[in-house]
């Protein structure tokens, strides 16, 4: 196969599995509300969400389990193929199970299901029909409807998989939502990394204060404001009344530059008569994530922090971020 034919066929296996993720749409319906409440119920009651899966089935399972996990709802894998030999004793009453196969007839996990039935839980199958054995079984049952897997020999779980996975995605998040789990509690998860970082560290760890930030008065030329920001090498030199803290505008080398364009001689002049007067600022305690946020969405190079009185406190650097390893 040629490049052209080797990029077309990679197309058709996107295509068919975006196809494949529409026809959820159409299935949505009160049975996943009902599978979403019984999640929930679970978790609320100290219980927990056990996931059970054959071969391909079986992998996205772990992924399943991973991100309730991640997101707060305790998720367990069984391994079906040692759960009649003591594995059994994952479950305990008031469990949830989430049982997938897209067949819906895998003999390894209708042969569990009588077993699975002697705790007090509830059953919800991941299959493609409700016609289907472990539907039929299931307390309740999510359909995915595939018609057609990508795989050219129509054999390989491909769509089928990736429709089993997406189901699963859209029940750990309607579950997040449903038990208001937040960033806060996200952080606690994901201590590791740059994610974990941002998550746990609040704006006053990383913010700029002291010498490290310019701060002139609303009487200060130009000129004195480009001196405080060399001294303290920041890009920006913020603007409050004689007490310091009282904000009333920024000023930035990019305002300068832009001003000096039309007017070389502006150095002695005032600096509120260019300054913004509108900056953007973010309380001290805020997470370092909406600092990140804030930098993304506004497209600024600096962050004035503020307290509860909106009183300057310091500055983040969207260039520190980096160095701090928070992005």
């Amino acid at each position: 196969m040629n490049h052209s034919e080797l990029i077309a066929s990679g197309k058709r296996v996107v295509e068919i599995e975006i196809e494949a993720i529409q026809s959820l749409l159409d299935h949505l319906d009160d049975n996943f509300a009902l599978a979403v409440i019984a999640l929930a119920d679970s978790v609320a009651n100290s219980g927990k969400i056990v996931v059970v899966g054959v071969g391909k089935s079986g992998n996205i399972g772990h992924k399943i389990a991973a991100t309730l996990n991640s997101t707060g709802s305790t998720a367990v894998v069984l391994n079906s193929q040692n759960a009649l030999h003591g594995d059994l004793g994952i479950i305990s009453d008031g469990d949830t199970i989430i049982a997938l196969s897209f067949s819906g007839e895998t003999a390894e996990l209708l042969d569990l299901l009588p077993h699975i039935k002697r705790f007090d839980v509830k059953i919800i199958s991941i299959t493609k029909s409700a016609r289907s054995s472990l539907a039929k079984h299931s307390d309740i049952a999510l359909i995915t409807p595939i018609h057609k897997e990508a795989c050219p020999l129509n054999l390989a779980p491909t769509s089928s998989s990736t429709a089993a996975l997406v189901m699963g995605d859209a029940l750990a998040m309607a579950l997040l939502e449903a038990r208001g789990f937040t960033e806060n509690d996200f952080a606690k998860f994901h201590p590791g990394g740059a994610l974990g970082r941002a998550l746990l560290t609040s704006v006053k760890d990383i913010m700029r204060s002291g010498d490290q930030i310019a701060i002139v008065s609303t009487t200060a030329s130009v000129t004195d404001a480009i001196a405080a920001m060399s001294a303290a090498r920041t890009g920006s030199a913020i603007i409050t009344d004689n007490d310091g803290h009282t904000l009333r505008g920024v000023f930035t080398h990019g305002d300068f530059a832009r001003t000096f364009q039309a007017d070389n001689n502006i150095g002695k002049r005032l600096v509120v008569d260019f300054m913004n007067a509108t900056p953007i600022t973010i309380h001290q305690d805020a997470l370092a994530a909406e600092a990140v946020k804030t930098f993304e969405q506004k497209r600024i190079d600096d962050l004035i922090v503020v307290d509860t009185q909106n009183k300057v406190v310091g500055l983040v650097d969207s260039q520190d971020l980096a160095r701090l390893k928070i992005v």
